[in-house]
């Protein structure tokens, strides 16, 4: 082993021995967030803002909201939950893991995607994708996986309402969360695909994409929650209260979220 080489591992080593003797209190300080990944972009927003009103600082980590909800019921330490779909609250309610059922904090919206010059137009009665299915124009089409992700499960009712599943189910490339399922839509990956109006209106997507909305009817309602997990410090229950002032929501209204009436 080289000199150099053996610098490095001696100076690794101390660096390890000194970030496992810190106390915990001080890795807690500033609490986690799981947030389902169509908040990714207003919610980074908002935390920006509550750094600057408040002082405090959010640890904000992005991902399907059915992945979250084992993990959380695994023991992950997550301090606040912001949950695509409300039943995922519930369950880790009813388990215990949290201080109480949360409350709604918005309610989403579905589009289909595209490519500016991609094969498929921004059709949101999916008749142009019905088209391409018989046309040979569609290869592949991007959805959420329906299994964890709230937005590939709607994706896939109005798929369902529309007529398309079975001959679209083969041609389908899954995303882990909605946001990559928005990657894979635009990227080459696949001709479009059904993803969360938010992204959609996101800038690093809108310049990169067109997209309509997919009629609500078409599927089940996305009712979003969130919730405190058990033990949450002050500064996660400050941005709990932070989500219900008129600024933070003037941020998800911008970002295509409809407020809850409750």
């Amino acid at each position: 082993m080289s000199l150099l080489r053996r610098q490095l591992a001696v100076w690794t080593a101390a660096a390890t021995l000194f970030l496992s003797a810190l106390p915990s209190s001080h890795a807690q300080a500033v609490p986690t967030l799981a947030a389902a990944s169509d908040l990714k972009f207003a919610i980074e927003e908002v935390a920006d803002r509550f750094e600057k009103d408040t002082g405090n600082k959010l640890r904000l980590v992005f991902g399907s909201s059915g992945n979250f909800k084992t993990q959380i019921l695994q023991g992950a330490p997550f301090h606040l939950f912001m949950s695509a779909d409300e039943n995922f609250v519930y369950e880790l309610a009813d388990a215990g893991k949290t201080e109480d059922r949360g409350r709604t904090y918005a309610i989403g919206r579905i589009v289909i995607m595209v490519p500016p010059d991609g094969a498929l137009k921004p059709d949101g009665q999916l008749k142009d994708l019905a088209a391409a299915l018989k046309d040979g124009r569609l290869k592949k089409f991007a959805i959420g996986n329906p299994e964890h992700a709230p937005y590939g499960a709607r994706g896939k009712e109005a798929l369902q309402h529309a007529g398309l599943w079975e001959s679209i189910e083969g041609k389908l490339v899954l995303g882990e969360n909605i946001s990559q399922a928005a990657q894979f839509a635009i990227s080459g990956s696949a001709e479009g695909g059904i993803v969360a109006y938010s992204l959609a209106l996101a800038p690093s997507f809108a310049s990169r994409a067109k997209f309509e909305l997919i009629p609500e009817s078409w599927h089940k309602r996305l009712v979003q929650r969130m919730v405190l997990v058990k033990g949450a410090p002050p500064e996660a229950r400050a941005f709990y209260q932070y989500l219900s002032t008129p600024a933070a929501q003037e941020i998800m209204v911008r970002y295509s979220f409809a407020m809850p009436k409750e």
